[in-house]
C-alpha cells in the first residue's frame, strides 16, 4: 500500500487542526444584556433621518447598500453648518451614555462586591466538604 504512513501522519495533522479551530469558536465572550449600547456617531444620527425621506422619495426601493452609498454621499456633500444639528444631536446622545455606563459600572461594582463576599462564605463551605469525602478513610496514601 502506497503512502500509508504519510496519510496517517496527514491525518493526525488534520484532527489536531481540527480539535485546534473548534476549541476557538467557543471561547467567544458573553454580552451583558443590560449594559448600555454605545452611542451612535453623528454620522449615524444623520442616517436616522435620511433613511426615513429617502424611504418616502424611494418607496419601492428594497436595497440597504443603496440607501447607505446615497447617504454616505449626501453626508459628505453637507457643509460644517448642516452637520452641526447632527453633531450636536450626537453629543447629547454621548453625554446620556456617559451618564447610564457610570450607574451601569456602580452596579456592577456593587454587585461584584456582594459577589466576592458570597463567594468566600462558599469556598469556606467547601473547604470543609472536602476534608469529608465519605469514604471514612484517610485521604494521604500509604504505602505499607
Amino acid at each position: 500500500m502506497k503512502g500509508g504512513k504519510s496519510k496517517a501522519k496527514s491525518d493526525n495533522k488534520l484532527a489536531v487542526k481540527k480539535q485546534a479551530a473548534d476549541t476557538k469558536k467557543t471561547k467567544k465572550a458573553v454580552k451583558d444584556p443590560n449594559k448600555p449600547k454605545r452611542p451612535p456617531s453623528a454620522f449615524f444620527v444623520f442616517m436616522e433621518d435620511f433613511r426615513k425621506t429617502y424611504k418616502e422619495k424611494h418607496p419601492n426601493n428594497k436595497s440597504v447598500a443603496v440607501v447607505g452609498k446615497a447617504g454616505g454621499d449626501k453626508w459628505k456633500q453637507l457643509t460644517a453648518a448642516e452637520k452641526a444639528p447632527f453633531i450636536s444631536k450626537a453629543e447629547k446622545r454621548k453625554q446620556e451614555y456617559e451618564k447610564n455606563l457610570q450607574a451601569y459600572n456602580k452596579k456592577q461594582a456593587a454587585g461584584a462586591a456582594e459577589e466576592e463576599e458570597s463567594d468566600k462564605s462558599r469556598s469556606e463551605v467547601n473547604d470543609d466538604d472536602e476534608d469529608q469525602d465519605g469514604s471514612g478513610e484517610d485521604d494521604s496514601e500509604d504505602d505499607d
